[in-house]
């Protein structure tokens, strides 16, 4: 018998965006199918006043409290606030600062939001992110060797946000659709740089996703063959017959977040190289 779902308050305090607790929040909440964090997120906290209005909002909703602060004197200011409330609190970078710190012998700079600076690997991740929004869903074929990685695959395989995802690593990627019966550009094929993989599902995922499309879409949609399982299995048997005679390796996303066919496509391009 399942247990009722409940629910808990969770408070990321930071310094910069807040986008590495949200995601150390989210690791740690998704271990307790039970429970669900009801998530509140403070970014750019940098001084006391601040700190004090974060905690006027915490004493209404008490919960868990994480943070990133790099400035010692507002974290003990956080840790104190905590403890005079009996309530939870962890600074997510200490501990991974301390060991940082024993091993390489010197200090942290404690720079504020140090992981944003707009250096040369960042401008590498924008224009990534400029090319695979050029290059989606098929749009300018011909220069396929520009591409770090094409994903290719039948509508609703994921290829756009895994595009994206990957892009936003500095991984310029292109998605180009297969569209049963329609050959593949030349330009991919003759394509000597990139990585090229084909996504694939069950017919049913895809069918059950084509279907939650169709229902959200305002304008009428005719959804014949789009749905169908049967067509829809054509569909793959043609995705899967044109990696198979190119060499391109399969993923199949069936079961896996973005993230998870992110890491493996990634993992395959280590194998490449």
């Amino acid at each position: 018998m399942n247990k009722p779902q409940s629910f808990f308050h969770l408070h990321l305090i930071s310094d910069a965006t807040g986008e590495t607790l949200l995601a150390a929040g989210r690791a740690a909440s998704a271990q307790y199918k039970d429970a669900r964090a009801i998530e509140h997120i403070y970014p750019l906290i940098r001084t006391e006043k601040q700190v004090a209005k974060v905690f006027e909002d915490i004493e209404e909703e008490p919960g868990i409290i994480l943070y990133t602060v790099v400035d010692q004197k507002l974290a003990r200011s956080i840790d104190e606030r905590c403890a005079a409330m009996g309530l939870p609190c962890v600074s997510v970078l200490e501990p991974v600062l301390s060991v940082f710190q024993s091993y390489l012998g010197t200090p942290a700079g404690r720079r504020v939001g140090a992981q944003h600076v707009l250096d040369a690997e960042y401008f590498r991740r924008i224009d990534a992110l400029n090319f695979t929004m050029e290059h989606d869903d098929g749009q300018l074929p011909t220069n396929m060797d520009d591409a770090d990685i094409v994903l290719i695959g039948i509508s609703r395989t994921s290829k756009t946000p895994t595009s994206i995802y990957l892009a936003n690593r500095g991984i310029k990627t292109a998605n180009i659709p297969i569209v049963l019966g329609v050959p593949l550009p030349e330009s991919l094929i003759a394509a000597k740089t990139p990585l090229i993989v084909g996504l694939v599902a069950t017919a049913e995922r895809i069918s059950h996703v084509r279907q939650n499309r169709i229902l959200g879409n305002t304008a009428p949609y005719v959804s014949t063959d789009y749905v169908d399982r049967a067509a829809i299995n054509e569909e793959l048997a043609y995705a899967r017959q044109l990696c198979t005679r190119h060499g391109w390796p399969m993923i199949d996303v069936s079961r896996r977040s973005i993230e998870e066919t992110a890491a493996a496509i990634v993992a395959l391009r280590g194998k490449t190289r």
